[in-house]
């Protein structure tokens, strides 16, 4: 049984980090390192009162203290505090690097089980995403359940069926995927020259390894919880986020990839939003067909993340 932890560099409202927190504490987690991205007290303060919690906030002391100044975008100061919390992770055996909106679904084994199974010399595991679907407004659907599409393996051979998934807009991401493809990873502890990437670990900047994907456990991505809330953080993710213009596509262009602000930004010329919005209940809408269609092809998965109770559970005095 490996001893494993969790590092995260959050801007978000308290009870989301709650969340986030007591449900991998729940799940297992020996310890958590939390960089607030921001000024949050009372997130500060209720995380502090955790003996299996490290909060720091990242002010201008806490870069002052760094080998780098701070960074203007939001992802290398990720990377930076990941790193960071790593060289502090003593006492574990594997750190993984993921965000607020991120829940670690193992199916059957719980997570220190299976990592304690991999090969010693195995010093990375990724764990494959799932991506939530939103349920505004589709009746019959259980309230407390979050319900995602797998991650597809392969890439021609799947193109088919994103097709037949998505009759308009399959083909172009791979997955039919809005968010990352690749998933998170676990990094063993106790390297050298370790550093963090968002999706990768470098040691002397070459890419650590040997590499394996952790089987039996799933990352669900909640990064599209409803249409109003893609509304509001559309513009954000176009110019800074997971949808600016540098990031490449996920399918090669050869094979009719687009990325991911090609693709929203001809369908907010072409059509304006009633275009993005025909994309989001085909894509991101759990609509009884697309989830019989999952199911069909194993492709549904269903969680009950029931965060809220265990924040209860781990932080009762927060409010």
């Amino acid at each position: 049984m490996s001893r494993w932890g969790i590092v995260s560099t959050i801007k978000a409202p308290p009870s989301e980090i709650l969340d986030f927190v007591a449900y991998h504490l729940d799940l297992g987690a020996d310890h958590m390192f939390i960089y607030l991205d921001n000024q949050n007290p009372r997130a500060e303060a209720a995380l502090q009162t955790h003996p299996r919690v490290t909060v720091t906030r990242t002010d201008g002391d806490y870069w002052k203290a760094q080998t780098i100044k701070k960074p203007a975008r939001h992802q290398p100061r990720q990377t930076a505090n990941a790193s960071h919390a790593y060289r502090r992770a003593h006492g574990l055996d594997w750190l993984a690097h993921i965000d607020v909106d991120e829940f670690l679904c193992p199916a059957d084994r719980s997570v220190g089980a299976l990592l304690g199974a991999l090969p010693r010399d195995m010093v990375c595991a990724r764990v494959r995403p799932a991506e939530t679907l939103a349920t505004d407004g589709v009746a019959g659907l259980d309230p407390n359940a979050t319900y995602c599409k797998a991650w597809m393996p392969g890439d021609e051979s799947r193109i088919t069926l994103e097709k037949e998934l998505y009759p308009n807009f399959g083909g172009y991401i791979r997955s039919g995927f809005v968010s990352h493809v690749v998933g998170k990873i676990f990094i063993r502890t106790g390297l050298e020259n370790l550093d963090f990437r968002i999706h990768r670990g470098m040691q002397d900047k070459q890419e650590i390894g040997p590499r394996t994907v952790l089987g039996g456990i799933d990352l669900c991505h909640r990064h599209i919880p409803s249409w109003d809330t893609w509304q509001k953080i559309m513009d954000y993710r176009m110019t800074k986020g997971s949808y600016r213009s540098e990031l490449k596509p996920t399918r090669k262009p050869e094979l009719g990839g687009l990325s991911l602000n090609e693709l929203f930004s001809f369908l907010l010329q072409d059509g304006g939003k009633d275009a993005l919005r025909a994309f989001f209940d085909e894509v991101c809408l759990a609509r009884p067909e697309l989830l019989q269609k999952l199911r069909e092809n194993g492709l549904l998965r269903v969680y009950h993340l029931d965060a809220a109770t265990k924040r209860k559970k781990h932080f009762p005095e927060f409010e």
